[in-house]
């Protein structure tokens, strides 16, 4: 696969989730006509809908990131060589990320993560870290892990930044969307 196919399938497949999301948020009605389907199994909250949703888009998320690691990686997965500072930085911005990530839903819970608000769920607005930190702190922090792997999977190679790129634009629209 040449490297402009890669990156137009990668470039798809990771804009689902964003798509999903947009739809949830934009079209709340249509979506909770989706939920009351039988796509959907009988009694899950649109909040659990999207939930499983969220988990189906990170598996794709985490298969795609794994194809092109592989795929550049000549058929391995072991990283190249790369200087102690970029995996540093690499394994600093996954667990910044993910920490980011655990506060949000800690201080959101289940219901507020996945659009409970949208969906008529009453959800507290939380002004507090990690809301004071950043606006958007779920999707930096996802953002921040993204970066991170790749600095560990994939630097000092070419191909390294091309996925995290793609993916700071696709969290970008997302957070812009939802402002």
């Amino acid at each position: 696969m040449d490297l402009g196919a890669l990156i137009l399938t990668s470039a798809m497949l990771l804009s689902l989730e964003r798509i999903c999301y947009a739809w949830a948020w934009h079209r709340t009605s249509s979506f909770l006509q989706f939920c009351a389907t039988s796509v959907v199994p009988d009694g899950l909250q649109p909040t659990e809908v999207l939930e499983g949703l969220f988990y189906f888009f990170k598996v794709v998320q985490l298969s795609v990131f794994v194809f092109w690691c592989f795929h550049f990686g000549g058929g391995q997965l072991w990283p190249p060589p790369a200087p102690a500072e970029a995996l540093g930085a690499g394994a600093g911005a996954i667990l910044l990320g993910q920490a980011l990530n655990f506060s949000v839903f800690r201080r959101l819970g289940r219901t507020g993560v996945f659009y409970g608000a949208r969906f008529g769920y009453r959800v507290t607005w939380v002004k507090g870290f990690p809301f004071s930190l950043v606006k958007h702190p779920q999707y930096v922090g996802a953002v921040l892990t993204i970066w991170g792997f790749f600095l560990i999977m994939r630097f000092p190679c070419e191909d390294w930044a091309i996925l995290p790129a793609l993916s700071s634009l696709y969290y970008a629209l997302g957070a812009h969307v939802e402002s």
